[in-house]
C-alpha cells in the first residue's frame, strides 16, 4: 500500500528531525477552526470555510516551498493528492452517494423493543457502509416511528452514540481512520479479529443502557403528557433503490481485491508509483457511484425522499484536502521521534524503556478526537506508534487497538467528534426535535460513555 510512511521520496524531501514544531501550527489552526468556528461565528464558518482551509494549508505551503524549494513541495502535494486524498475521499463519496439512494418508506412505532432492534442495525450497517451512510440510511425511518412520543431526545443521543460512530469500529469501510489505516498497510479484517470484543462490549453495553432508558420514557414519562397523534399515516413498509444494496456490496467486494490481490504491477505518475490493485479499486468505484447516480431504479425518488444533498460531503471533501496538506510536516516530526520536537508526545505515551502504554494510547487519541477531527487523529498516534503496519498488526497490536478503538470510539464525545454527529443533529431539528445543545450533549456523553471507556480501559488496555 502507499502511504505516508512507505513513500520513500517523501520520507527524504522532509527531515523530521530538523522540523520546527511551528510547522505544525496550520495544522493545529484548521482543526481549532473545524471545532470552534461553527460554534463561535457560523455564519462566517458556513460561507467561508473552503476559503479559510486554504488558508491553513497555504501556511504550510508557501514557507516549506521558501526552505526546501517547489520541486520538494510538488512531491509532497502529488503524493498526498494521489496516494492518500483521492482514494480517501472517493471511497467516502461513493458510500454517501450510494447509502443516500436508498429510502426506507412506511411508518413503524417507536416502542423501546422496536427503537433497540433499529438502533442494532444501524450499528451492524455502519461498519459495512460507514457510520455516515448507515446514518442517513436509519435517521429518518427511526424519527417517523418516534414522531408520535414527547420524549425523543434520547433516542438521538443514542443513535449518534451507536450508528454514527461505534457501529463502524468492525472495517475499514467503517470510519475514515480505520480506512486511512488500510491506506497504510492495515490488513483489512485486521479490525473485525482484534476490535470485535471491545466493540461488541461497547455497543452491547450501550443498547442495554438505552433499553431501560427508553423504557422508562415510554412507559412512565409520556403518562405525564397528553398522548399525540401519530403524524405518520399507517403504511406499509417498502424500500425504494434496493440495486443500491448490491452496489454497497460491489464497494465492499473492490475494496477487499485492493488488499488481498498484489500483481506487482504499477505505473509512474507525477514521480509516484501507483499500483495497479489500487487504480482499479478507485476506478471501479467511480464506476460504481456512476451507476447508483443514473441507472438505478427509482434511485431518484429515492433520493428526493431522503432528502439527499451534496453539501455535506462538499464540505468534507475542502477541509480533508486541507487537513491531508497541513498534516504532512506533523507525520513527519512525529516519524522522527524522540529526536523530532514533539518527543513530549512520545515521552506522554511510552514508559521508561521505550515501550507503548496502550491505556494512554487509547485515552490521547479519544481525546483529541473528541473534538478535533478522528481520522487526522488516527494518522498522527498511528505514526507516533512507529507507522509500520506489519509491527502494529504483529506485535504492537495492543497499541493499534488502542488508537483504533480511541479514534471510533471517542468521535460520539461531542457534536464535532465525527461528521454524522452534525449531520444526524441537523436531520432531527429540522424534524422538529429539541436536539441537546453542545455542553448539554456532552452532559449526556460524559455520564453514559465515560464510565463504559473507564471500564475498557481496565478491561482490555
Amino acid at each position: 500500500m502507499l502511504g505516508f510512511s512507505t513513500n520513500s521520496a517523501q520520507a527524504s524531501a522532509l527531515d523530521g528531525a530538523q522540523l520546527p514544531a511551528w510547522f505544525a501550527i496550520p495544522f493545529v489552526g484548521l482543526l481549532l477552526s473545524i471545532a470552534l468556528l461553527p460554534l463561535f461565528l457560523p455564519r462566517v464558518w458556513h460561507q467561508h470555510f473552503g476559503k479559510i482551509a486554504a488558508g491553513w494549508g497555504l501556511m504550510f505551503v508557501l514557507p516549506c516551498a521558501v526552505q526546501y524549494g517547489l520541486e520538494t513541495v510538488a512531491l509532497l502535494i502529488s503524493h498526498t493528492l494521489f496516494a492518500e486524498y483521492l482514494p480517501f475521499i472517493i471511497l467516502l463519496l461513493t458510500l454517501f452517494a450510494v447509502a443516500g439512494g436508498i429510502c426506507v418508506h412506511g411508518n413503524l412505532h417507536g416502542t423501546p423493543e422496536l427503537n433497540v432492534g433499529l438502533l442494532a442495525i444501524g450499528t451492524a450497517l455502519a461498519s459495512l457502509m460507514g457510520t455516515t451512510g448507515a446514518a442517513m440510511l436509519m435517521v429518518r425511518p427511526l424519527i417517523r416511528a418516534n414522531d408520535n412520543r414527547q420524549h425523543v431526545q434520547h433516542v438521538m443521543v443514542f443513535f449518534i452514540f451507536l450508528v454514527a460512530n461505534a457501529g463502524g469500529a468492525l472495517t475499514p469501510l467503517g470510519d475514515p481512520p480505520l480506512f486511512l489505516g488500510y491506506l497504510q498497510g492495515v490488513d483489512f479484517l485486521w479490525t473485525l479479529k482484534h476490535l470485535s470484543v471491545h466493540t461488541l462490549f461497547l455497543c452491547c453495553s450501550l443498547l442495554a443502557i438505552f433499553y431501560a432508558l427508553d423504557k422508562y420514557y415510554y412507559h412512565r414519562r409520556e403518562e405525564e403528557l397528553p398522548i399525540r397523534s401519530d403524524p405518520t399515516p399507517d403504511s406499509a413498509i417498502s424500500i425504494e433503490g434496493k440495486l443500491n444494496f448490491a452496489l454497497l456490496a460491489l464497494v465492499v467486494a473492490l475494496v477487499l481485491m485492493s488488499g488481498a490481490w498484489k500483481p506487482g504491477i504499477s505505473f509512474a505518475l507525477f514521480g509516484l508509483d501507483l499500483e495497479l490493485q489500487n487504480v482499479l479499486r478507485d476506478v471501479g468505484l467511480l464506476l460504481v457511484l456512476g451507476i447508483s447516480l443514473k441507472w438505478v431504479p427509482d434511485g431518484a425518488s429515492a433520493r428526493l425522499g431522503n432528502e439527499f444533498a451534496w453539501s455535506p460531503m462538499s464540505e468534507v471533501a475542502k477541509l480533508f484536502a486541507a487537513i491531508f496538506v497541513t498534516i504532512i510536516p506533523v507525520i513527519a516530526i512525529l516519524k522522527a521521534g524522540p529526536s523530532g520536537a514533539f518527543s513530549a508526545v512520545i515521552h506522554a505515551v511510552s514508559d521508561a524503556q521505550g515501550q507503548p502504554i496502550n491505556a494512554m494510547y487509547f485515552w490521547a487519541s479519544g481525546a483529541l478526537s473528541s473534538f478535533l477531527d478522528n481520522a487526522p487523529t488516527y494518522l498522527v498516534f498511528f505514526n507516533t506508534a512507529g507507522g509500520d503496519a506489519s509491527v502494529l498488526m504483529g506485535s504492537m497490536a495492543g497499541t493499534l487497538a488502542a488508537i483504533s478503538c480511541g479514534s471510533v470510539f471517542m468521535g460520539a464525545m461531542s457534536y464535532i467528534g465525527n461528521a454524522p454527529n452534525m449531520m444526524v443533529k441537523s436531520i432531527a431539528e429540522q424534524r422538529g426535535i429539541v436536539m441537546p445543545s453542545f455542553f448539554a450533549y456532552m452532559t449526556w456523553s460524559c455520564g453514559i460513555l465515560l464510565p463504559l471507556f473507564g471500564l475498557m480501559t481496565v478491561l482490555f488496555f
